[in-house]
């Protein structure tokens, strides 16, 4: 049940996210409208903090395009700062396949100090990744809420079976309501 009075937290997995949305049809030159999301999300509610948790591209092959998406990365990310999100670093590994590291633990971490500490009373999963779901198990014994937040094209039932409440974003609406043309 919704509660005005709660204060949340918004935990988003950048690359997790950012995989899901380019799948739903964002177009390139268009980018997310991240403060339009967090405000659908709290509806109504007392916003504590959020975060982005994103791999952390570098110029493993010294090529240009490599510098080209380090560069705009770091803008990406100056402009997430600039509109109050923590900007939790993880590393990506170059082998033979592109992956990151750290990000899921990192954002488990803190989706478990903030309940014990109690800096929530609801935390806004931004993520299907399934690794997440021993922290999301933790945070509900010690009666916080989490709210998972997918996409309808692929949902994760796991996710959706361990939180509170689950909300699958629309393609149309990501379009509509979420996206910058440019």
């Amino acid at each position: 049940m919704l509660n005005i009075e709660d204060r949340v937290s918004v935990y988003i997995d950048g690359g997790n996210f950012f995989r899901r949305v380019r799948e739903a049809g964002l177009a390139k030159g268009s980018r997310m409208d991240y403060p339009a999301l967090i405000n659908f999300l709290l509806r109504k509610r007392t916003l504590v903090s959020k975060a982005y948790y994103i791999g952390v591209v570098r110029n493993h092959d010294q090529t240009e395009q490599s510098q080209r998406m380090v560069e705009d990365q770091q803008k990406f990310l100056a402009k997430l700062e600039a509109e109050g999100f923590g900007i939790k670093r993880g590393r990506i590994v170059y082998d033979h396949k592109i992956r990151e590291k750290g990000v899921d633990v990192q954002l488990a971490i803190d989706l478990v100090i903030g309940a014990a500490e109690n800096q929530y009373d609801t935390a806004i999963v931004v993520s299907s990744d399934t690794d997440l779901i021993p922290a999301i198990r933790y945070v509900r014994s010690k009666g916080k809420q989490v709210e998972y937040v997918g996409f309808s094209t692929h949902p994760s039932l796991g996710m959706a079976k361990e939180s509170s409440l689950s909300i699958l974003l629309l393609p149309e609406d990501i379009q509509q309501k979420f996206v910058l043309h440019f």
